[in-house]
């Protein structure tokens, strides 16, 4: 009999032993109740409510674009020396995140214009894969409306580019195709 008791005593000394060292990592614990949080704050999607971007693409990357405001982020500012724009659209493809990057010199706020000479910039962000045009020669931008919103200088703008050539890759010797992308987004002419 008394060896069961020695057992006992040992384990007690483990039990105790284990609320000493285990104790402090309870405070780390995640709580047993998740806290309830507010919901979030509908905030208007980065294109607009009605920004969109439509294309097909072809060559090292295939696929169908069709990026509604919530699928695509937009982006946009002003090129070196207030010469024009850029616009960027990042959405999904295959899987992975592609951004579009349009630059557009000849722009000036408010205008439409047909033909206007683009250069255009694709990128599968995170692995190094760059394509561009490597001038103003082979991609046009039909700017189709630039209304102003508000007091700033913020315009509603779409428009559609059409590129006669493939954007060749900057560090390798795939290309890709975008005959035709139609866009409609948010333009900011100060964003710096």
């Amino acid at each position: 009999m008394h060896q069961p008791e020695k057992k006992s005593a040992s384990a007690q000394k483990l039990s105790l032993l284990g609320l000493i060292l285990l104790g402090p990592l309870a405070a780390f614990s995640e709580p047993s109740e998740p806290a309830i949080d507010a919901p979030p704050a509908h905030s208007a999607p980065s294109c607009g409510d009605n920004g969109s971007v439509t294309s097909s693409l072809y060559g090292s990357i295939e696929a169908q674009i069709n990026w509604s405001a919530d699928e695509v982020t937009c982006d946009s500012m002003p090129r070196p020396n207030n010469q024009g724009v850029r616009l960027r659209f990042v959405g999904e493809v295959a899987g992975e995140r592609l951004a579009v990057i349009i630059a557009l010199p000849a722009l000036r706020p408010g205008d439409t214009a047909v033909e206007i000479p683009s250069n255009v910039t694709a990128t599968v962000e995170g692995s190094g894969r760059f394509f561009s045009t490597p001038n103003l020669d082979s991609c046009w931008t039909e700017v189709i409306s630039q209304t102003k919103l508000g007091d700033d200088d913020t315009y509603a703008i779409e428009g559609i580019l059409l590129c006669v050539a493939p954007l060749g890759e900057i560090n390798g010797d795939a290309a890709i195709s975008i005959p035709e992308l139609s866009f409609s987004s948010i333009l900011n002419w100060n964003r710096k």
